[in-house]
């Protein structure tokens, strides 16, 4: 939640960009839009208001189009660690079971993050209490109206006489209330509209047809979704005042729609008739004090801006229909650029869509083995198309992959010809790694086997951040999110990956999916290569996440293939401390030993 919470505020700053974007395009434009159009084209920032809740990442084709993915990636994780360094706290050894860790000192930022989100909660309640109580006060009004046929015939005349005049085949019910300011139009699945008995004494006939066929205007063009979608995002996003300006803004721009939709209904000399009603309108009544209705009033600057464009009226010509309907699209590209940013991070922090209709999936029972750790374990039998899964829904929860992630490191830098079969060594740069087997050339054997992290750095840092991030797209590899610094970005938290989604990859990069060099990918596999023994070879890298000088996540995963058959597995521990590498090598051995796959120990 502090996560989300943090990234939550950068996308706020974007929807604030969005902001400014639609209302310079609404101004660069005015002259190609029509009314309605300058008020339809709000609808994009409902979607961009949408996007950082929903439950699965933006589409494939998104980022392509996206000029923000590398500036959303500082938002919460950025934030939430802000300095790595390499823990000295382990035993040095070669041993490829003591990973040698890599430290995320964890400073304030989860605490403001939590902080910030007891606010916004805070602040969403008492929204909800305002939205609740406003929905009172207009359920009050509704007890006390009367069917507006019993009360005033003349008025309910001149009502069906513009339901017949609007072609309106299904007729909106209407009522007279008292204590009521203005009409209002409201209801989403069941709409109605309120008129205000003064109407019926302050008004004339023809001033009173034009304020029901303003208000049949609401309806034909369904505002009273809008008033819901103002009011639920007014809810979430309550601190953000840019957004209550544009809420103005929108409302200014459906009352100019609405009277646009009137002015072409009237002939040309009555336009002047229909302004003069609303100056007579707007000197008796003032706005609706309903957050989910439409009305025909409004605050004096409204007012000015509709008497305005009352005053320049003209029926907009198929032409400039047509170029305001490209800018809208044109427009709508835009915006799609920042959707990525929007929705990376909200579904990348949380947990993997894991789909598992048809597979064949059983459930384990390992809490006895996994003691005081949190965490899951998964095997995937290739040959019998089966799945054994401890603890689902931690399997499904996407976190930083650590040091597994140089499986897939060497792949690329394999692929991009940074490294070869034949010459893998990097040469050391001199600078002190803490490690005694570091501080030596590498090659990628050797690299792989005590994970020297700054070898897979080179790699990275010759690979550059853009291949990098295409790379990660390419091969399908958990959030597909890399940070701006290729040096940190899968032990950063940038990068994340559910272990359900571990083995799904593993298997992928086994089988060649990827359509890389078969020889790229054996090399790969000869350099995690860990055992040979009677119930087959077994295969794995381990990866270790310290925080504080404490280990806190361990990775173990890996594939065992025996005579006509792999077996894929992925374990993961999580702890206040000595949740390892190792530990979670130890784990999985005792785990595969229960299920007669792997008797062997380390």
């Amino acid at each position: 939640m502090a996560d989300f919470m943090i990234h939550f505020l950068f996308c706020n700053v974007l929807i604030c960009l969005i902001i400014g974007i639609l209302l310079g395009v609404k101004r660069l434009s005015r002259p190609l839009l029509t009314s309605r159009m300058q008020y339809t084209i709000w609808f994009l920032l409902f979607v961009c208001l949408a996007a950082p809740f929903l439950p699965a990442r933006s589409a494939r084709f998104l980022p392509h189009f996206s000029w923000f993915e590398n500036v959303s990636d500082v938002s919460s994780d950025s934030l939430a660690y802000a300095s790595r360094n390499i823990a000295d706290a382990q035993t040095v050894s070669a041993n490829w079971m003591n990973d040698l860790s890599v430290s995320v000192i964890e400073h304030s930022s989860p605490a403001i993050g939590g902080v910030l989100s007891a606010v916004w909660i805070a602040g969403v309640l008492f929204m909800l209490f305002f939205t609740v109580r406003s929905r009172i006060c207009l359920h009050a009004l509704q007890k006390n109206a009367q069917p507006l046929d019993g009360v005033c015939k003349t008025i309910h005349g001149i009502y069906l006489d513009c339901l017949a005049e609007m072609n309106l085949k299904k007729p909106v019910p209407i009522y007279a209330v008292d204590r009521l300011a203005s009409p209002i139009m409201t209801g989403l699945f069941r709409p109605r509209i309120y008129v205000p008995l003064h109407l019926v004494s302050g008004f004339s006939s023809s001033e009173i047809r034009y304020i029901l066929l303003h208000e049949l205007q609401h309806y034909r063009c369904k505002d009273a979704l809008v008033n819901v979608l103002m009011a639920a995002a007014g809810i979430v996003y309550w601190f953000n005042p840019l957004l209550w300006y544009a809420w103005k803004l929108i409302r200014t721009d459906r009352e100019i729609a609405c009277d646009s939709s009137v002015l072409k209904m009237l002939e040309e000399d009555a336009y002047i008739e229909y302004g003069n009603t609303l100056i007579h309108f707007a000197e008796k009544i003032s706005f609706t004090p309903f957050l989910f209705s439409s009305g025909i009033g409004g605050n004096a600057v409204q007012i000015k801006k509709r008497i305005l464009n009352i005053a320049g009226y003209r029926p907009a010509a198929v032409g400039k229909r047509l170029t305001g309907f490209l800018a809208c699209v044109l427009t709508a590209a835009l915006l799609a650029g920042f959707l990525p940013a929007l929705t990376s991070k909200a579904a990348d922090s949380e947990s993997y869509t894991y789909e598992d209709g048809g597979r064949n999936v059983s459930t384990l029972d390992l809490s006895e083995t996994f003691g005081s750790y949190d965490g899951s374990f998964v095997l995937y039998d290739a040959g019998a198309d089966s799945w054994q899964i401890y603890n689902e829904a931690q399997a499904a929860i996407r976190i930083s992959p650590a040091s597994t992630y140089k499986i897939y490191s060497a792949l690329h830098g394999l692929q991009a010809g940074i490294i070869s079969g034949e010459d893998s060594r990097i040469s050391w740069n001199g600078q002190d790694n803490h490690y005694d087997t570091w501080n030596q050339d590498q090659t990628l054997e050797s690299a792989m086997a005590d994970s020297v992290t700054w070898y897979f750095q080179e790699i990275d840092r010759r690979l550059g951040l853009s291949s990098i991030q295409d790379y990660v797209r390419e091969i399908g590899y958990g959030n597909e999110t890399v940070g701006d610094d290729p040096s940190d970005y899968w032990y950063d938290s940038s990068l994340k990956i559910s272990p359900i989604e571990q083995v799904e990859l593993l298997e992928r990069f086994y089988n060649n999916e990827f359509c890389f060099s078969s020889e790229n990918i054996q090399t790969v596999k000869d350099s995690i290569r860990l055992f040979s023994g009677q119930d087959g070879v077994l295969y794995g890298k381990t990866g270790t996440q310290a925080s504080g000088g404490e280990n806190v996540c361990g990775w173990f995963i890996g594939f065992i293939e025996t005579d006509g058959n792999t077996l894929f597995f992925a374990s993961n521990i999580q702890a206040g401390e000595n949740a390892s590498g190792a530990a979670a090598v130890e784990l999985t051995f005792s785990v595969l030993s229960g299920l007669e796959v792997w008797e062997q120990g380390a």
